[in-house]
């Protein structure tokens, strides 16, 4: 992942706008990507807290989309 994957991202975001579950759901798959980058590529300090946001994702609660 570099700054241009993530402008691509972020402009794919905006083309759905219209559509708030699915430029909800991207901008949470790009928070999710952006926080795994770090986690396996970041500085140690940051990888450590990043690997630790990670384990919310396997937390079993009802993830609600409208």
């Amino acid at each position: 992942m570099d700054l241009n994957d993530i402008r691509k991202k972020v402009a794919e975001i905006e083309s759905c706008a219209s559509d708030d579950e699915m430029a909800h759901s991207k901008e949470d798959d790009l928070y999710r990507l952006f926080v795994q980058f770090v986690a396996y590529n970041g500085p140690r300090h940051l990888k450590e807290m990043a690997l630790e946001i990670l384990k919310a994702d396997d937390i079993d609660f009802s993830r609600w989309r409208a």
